[in-house]
This record gives C-alpha cells, sequence and structure tokens, in this order.
C-alpha cells in the first residue's frame, strides 16, 4: 500500500504526534525523524494531514476494532472479562495517545468518526449483549445503553489513565484490574 519512504514519514510523523501533538510536530520535525529531505515529504504526501489520515488506515495506528473482534461463550462474568481482555489488546497506551494526539481542531472533521469507531463498537458489542441477556430474563430492569457505558467508561478509563501517567498512578496490572472491575460489576447486576 505504502512504499517504505512513506512509511518512515508516517511513523515519524505518528510518533512525533504521540510526544508533542499534532500542532507542534513541523514537517521538518518529521523529515529530520524519518531520516529524509523535507521536500521529500512533499513529493509522497500532500502535508501533514495526509500523512496522519493515511496512518489512520493502518493497523500500527488504529485499534481496527470490529465486532467479530469480541467472543461470547454464555457466561457472563468470563465473557465480559473476554470483552475487557479483547478492548484492552486493541486499544492500547499507543493509541490511546495517538487519540489525543489527533483531537486538535485542525484534525477533528477529519479524524472525528474514526477515533470514535472504537468506543462505538465496544458500546455496541456491549449493549447488544446486555440486551440479549434481557431477552434471557438473567438481566431485568437495567437499561442497556446506561450499563454499555459504564462498561466503556471503566475500560476507557484504565486505558487512558495507564497511557496518561506510564504506570505510575497504579501498581495494578491490567489483569488483575479486568478481573477485580469484572468481578465487581457483575455482582452489582446480580448475575453472579
Amino acid at each position: 500500500m505504502y512504499d517504505e519512504t512513506q512509511m518512515k514519514i508516517i511513523n515519524a510523523a505518528m510518533e512525533l504526534i504521540m510526544e508533542k501533538g499534532y500542532a507542534s510536530t513541523t514537517t521538518k520535525d518529521i523529515a529530520k525523524s524519518a531520516g529524509i529531505n523535507e521536500c521529500t515529504i512533499f513529493r509522497k504526501f500532500k502535508g501533514k494531514k495526509e500523512i496522519v489520515l493515511s496512518a489512520m488506515e493502518l493497523p500500527q495506528w488504529n485499534p481496527c476494532l470490529e465486532e467479530t473482534d469480541f467472543k461470547a461463550c454464555g457466561d457472563v462474568k468470563s465473557d465480559l472479562i473476554s470483552f475487557s481482555r479483547t478492548y484492552m489488546e486493541k486499544v492500547t497506551p499507543q493509541m490511546v495517545r495517538i487519540s489525543i494526539g489527533l483531537r486538535t481542531p485542525e484534525l477533528y472533521d477529519a479524524t472525528a468518526d474514526g477515533i470514535m469507531k472504537v468506543p462505538q463498537t465496544f458500546k455496541k458489542v456491549l449493549n447488544n449483549y446486555f440486551k440479549a441477556l434481557q431477552k434471557q430474563g438473567k438481566l431485568t430492569g437495567a437499561d442497556t445503553e446506561a450499563l454499555s457505558m459504564q462498561f466503556v467508561s471503566m475500560n476507557f478509563g484504565f486505558v487512558f489513565l495507564d497511557a496518561s501517567f506510564n504506570g505510575r498512578l497504579t501498581k495494578l496490572n491490567k489483569e488483575r484490574y479486568i478481573e477485580s472491575s469484572v468481578e465487581i460489576f457483575v455482582r452489582g447486576l446480580g448475575l453472579e
């Protein structure tokens, strides 16, 4: 899809955006980091925005979370643990830092839908799952949209804080967090 030089440019740009943000990253910085001449950037891309949009198509810069990534076995606690693991395997601290770096007025219109696709996909999977539990009579009187948002927020919160503070906020590892938070969530639903 992209040649070696384009990949050097894309990777350098995205690394710099994670570090400095979009507005503070210049094509001169990108060229220096990629080990190329600045004019090469403009031979390969129209500009910085096109580099970012190109990167968002690549799996190393986009979680590419799909509904089919989530597998359920029928046990609520096991399913929700599996859902959390899947989410956190795809939405890494790097992905969070990239999404933060891309939330700038210059890019918002072009990147917002792509960034929002990940939580929308996760929320949809969860909402469908909770609705299925309601149909089975396992979950009664619950607002599935609210439950879905709580679960998305619980998972995103951990990844966001881990990405923001590089593991300095808590010594709790991802797996222990997932198991503990899902246990509390399931207990709160009365589905133990």
